[in-house]
């Protein structure tokens, strides 16, 4: 795996990427080839031709990343693939004709973008096709033994056999076949045989008591042979961008990599966030009338909700929005998590929750400070406290500045139960661990996608 944006990204995946920029900047190439034959290399260095295809490139891995899902798997499902692809290739026509039409310059004479996208269809089928299989190849897998048999070795289990992306196949696991026996012997004698036989590529440890039991001879030799041996609990973290916290140990966090909220770093993400709201407030000036109108004609009430939240340091500030629910929503029940189709919630609510419109005042928290624009998402007092009390590290959270949207939001969503919440959690400690401004405007741009898609809300 490959660190992008302190985020780890498979190789495969960055193939895949790799691919898709060669077959679109190649598909456009050739179409400025067969308009202008021998002046074609006049076109492409005098007429800023490669600059023009290299902004198509980019609006079609815009395209890409707003309409395709993150599960890769789709790529060897042909029903799926060749739609999407379809799908892809008639919305970067469209948003085409919207530049040329806007930037009639942008235009490379008069049929390069019809010829280029005639191309681009059956070249991006056949390299997506290609690529599904290719990620199957023995030749770009690894065969990997897993130590361990508990629920952190259980989740890594999970995470390879789902994921084809990540270029893992299980050889061994020592918790399937040993019948509880997880002795020092026991994993040693496997190891070393899987090592005569030249038989692994990578171990994993996934051991709850290591002292006992980890294999420490076997894995050094192991190791000066040329296998690679990973730590489960970092290895799980670049799989699945999020932080088990059943298994996690506090040395792994003050002695590992990340977790530094230096002074500086958060001085400059202050900044960024401040300028964001300035700019989205005045975006939402003219939204602002609107919303309000029809939350007061539908539902009465007051068209702002303040609530308590808890925020940096454990703070409790008060955080706005707009109100989605009836005036009486807790009356009776007291604070409650909101659920899948609640009654409390407003027809014009759930059309602000969906679009989250709501979370516009937000901003105004973002300006006074109580919030910054991306960060773990600021919960009630009251759940704090429960919450506390069942799961572990939660109070971790309250480190940073709580954020309008935040990683475990674009990858999770909205946690409505404990379970829900400790998940939640696994991707909050993700992101403390590996914060950076890149991070910060990577998340920026998954949560436009996740406002188009509607993912997310409840």
């Amino acid at each position: 795996m490959v660190r992008v944006f302190n985020s780890y990204v498979p190789v495969r995946t960055l193939i895949l990427l790799g691919g898709e920029i060669a077959t679109v900047c190649a598909s456009f190439a050739m179409g400025v080839l067969i308009q202008f034959r021998e002046n074609s290399g006049f076109v492409l260095a005098d007429e800023y031709g490669v600059w023009k295809i290299l902004t198509i490139t980019a609006l079609a891995l815009l395209c890409s990343h707003f309409m395709d899902p993150d599960d890769i798997q789709w790529l060897v499902t042909p029903g799926e693939m060749y739609p999407r692809t379809l799908m892809l290739v008639g919305a970067l026509s469209f948003l085409l004709a919207g530049v040329t039409f806007a930037f009639p310059s942008f235009q490379v004479g008069h049929s390069v973008f019809l010829i280029g996208l005639c191309i681009l269809a059956p070249a991006w089928i056949l390299w997506r096709w290609a690529y599904g299989r290719l990620i199957f190849l023995p030749a770009f897998r690894e065969r990997v033994y897993l130590v361990g048999d508990g629920v952190l070795a259980k989740r890594i289990m999970e995470a390879i056999r789902t994921r084809a992306e990540l270029g893992m196949d299980i050889v061994g696991w020592s918790g399937e076949h040993n019948n509880g026996n997880s002795s020092r012997e026991f994993l040693g004698k496997e190891l070393k045989e899987l090592g005569k036989r030249s038989a692994v590529d990578r171990v994993i440890i996934a051991l709850a008591n290591r002292r006992s039991t980890m294999p420490v001879n076997e894995l050094l030799e192991l190791r000066l042979n040329g296998v690679r041996v990973d730590e489960g609990t970092s290895l799980l973290e670049k799989m699945s961008c999020k932080i088990e916290v059943d298994d996690l140990y506090p040395s792994w966090m003050i002695f590992g990599e990340g977790f530094r909220l230096g002074r500086w770093p958060w001085y400059f993400r202050r900044l960024v966030s401040v300028l964001l709201a300035l700019v989205l407030s005045i975006l939402a000036l003219p939204v602002i009338p609107i919303i309000a109108i029809l939350i007061w004609l539908t539902s009465p009430g007051p068209i702002l909700y303040k609530q308590k939240r808890v925020g940096l340091r454990g703070e409790v500030f008060d955080c706005y929005k707009f109100r989605t629910m009836r005036r009486d929503a807790e009356a009776d029940s007291g604070p409650t998590w909101a659920s899948d189709d609640d009654p409390r919630i407003t027809k014009v609510g759930k059309f602000l929750r969906r679009t989250r419109l709501d979370e516009i005042p937000q901003l105004w928290n973002v300006l006074r400070g109580d919030m910054a624009f991306v960060g773990p998402r600021p919960e009630r007092p009251e759940f704090v406290k429960k919450l506390s009390q069942e799961i572990p590290y939660y109070p971790l959270r309250h480190m940073a500045r709580p954020g309008i949207t935040g990683w475990a939001q674009i990858n999770y969503g909205y946690g409505s139960s404990v379970e829900e919440a400790k998940e939640k959690l696994r991707y909050d400690l993700y992101y403390l661990r590996n914060t950076s401004v890149a991070l910060d405007l990577l998340i920026v741009f998954r949560t436009m996608r996740a406002v188009v898609v509607g993912r997310g809300v409840r």
